[in-house]
């Protein structure tokens, strides 16, 4: 029978290496972007204003830029979304109040036509933006506790629960840490910013995470019951087997979705796609090689200061 549990450390590594690599662009951006944060963040988490505006002839960035300039903004962040004849532009600058947001739209509808059905002016304030990112530390904390709590209520008839809660957490910090060294790396690359559904990205591949891990963990359960004159890592490797078809099989379908609605979506949830594509590859990853082969690490006294 193949043995992933054996295998364990060379899973561990690669896991450290691909942490490694993400947290190395974070404190990089860290360094070096204005705002000191893992990677860009969008209008959501700071104060500012992002314009969303389809042009119905074409404009240059220079142009827009000049637009702003003449409201005393400067350096706003400019970007075109989509192919270059839909004259779609982005552009985010610092917080400015819904008169002077209407006006620069104005002063660059008399550039080039603007058609308002496709447009969006999104405001955020200083406060906001604050309480915006201490609610998103929040539901990432709340969601942590309330997975252990439920994994060791869940999982209480089988010795040490309390491992299981921690291992499902462990891989969950595993895909956050993932997607967020993706998201720096691609901020640094294609100046992506964090937004709300980024947010929404990771809530998502938290939950997608936690379900895979507790289907082989339940598994297990049932296993150890069964199978008492087993050691306990073939019991685990064993019911990693019996499951792992099922958690492949509903992994990738959501995978293959994702792939095409990356090649094939708008410009517009791209960068959303993208973010959940590597969490949900990072989850299915973390629930087979890293949060059961845990359990055994830590039933053989491997794991430092944890008996």
């Amino acid at each position: 029978m193949f043995s992933i549990v054996e295998r364990r450390r060379w899973f561990f590594r690669l896991s450290g290496m691909v942490i490694l690599i993400g947290i190395a662009a974070m404190v990089y951006s860290v360094v070096t972007l204005d705002t000191h944060t893992p990677f860009p963040m969008g209008v959501d988490f700071q104060s500012g204003t992002r314009f969303v505006l389809r042009f119905r002839e074409p404009i240059s960035e220079g142009t827009i830029r000049e637009v702003f300039a003449h409201f005393d903004v400067n350096n706003p962040s400019v970007t075109r979304l989509g192919e270059e004849e839909d004259n779609t532009w982005q552009i985010r600058s610092e917080f400015m109040s819904a008169d002077d947001s209407q006006a620069v739209k104005a002063a660059l509808a008399s550039e080039a036509s603007i058609d308002d059905s496709k447009t969006e002016i999104d405001i955020v304030s200083p406060t906001v933006g604050a309480e915006v990112t201490r609610a998103a530390a929040l539901a990432v904390f709340v969601a942590a506790v309330a997975i252990l709590l439920f994994v060791v209520i869940a999982f209480r008839q089988v010795p040490n629960a309390f491992r299981y809660g921690a291992c499902a957490i462990a891989a969950m910090m595993h895909d956050i840490l993932v997607t967020m060294g993706f998201m720096a790396i691609a901020g640094l690359l294609m100046g992506w910013e964090a937004d709300a559904l980024f947010l929404t990205a990771m809530l998502t591949v938290i939950g997608f995470s936690v379900q895979d891990t507790i289907v082989v963990f339940d598994r297990i359960r049932e296993n150890i019951p069964k199978r008492k004159n087993e050691a306990y890592e073939t019991i685990v490797n064993r019911s990693i087997l019996e499951t792992l078809h099922r958690s492949l099989a509903t992994q990738l379908n959501a995978i293959f979705v994702m792939v095409a609605l990356l090649l094939f979506g708008g410009a517009s949830i791209q960068q959303f796609i993208a973010v959940l594509l590597v969490g949900m590859v990072s989850g299915t990853y973390s629930s087979i090689f890293n949060a059961v082969p845990l359990l055994v690490a830590w039933e053989k006294g491997e794991l430092p200061l944890l008996g």
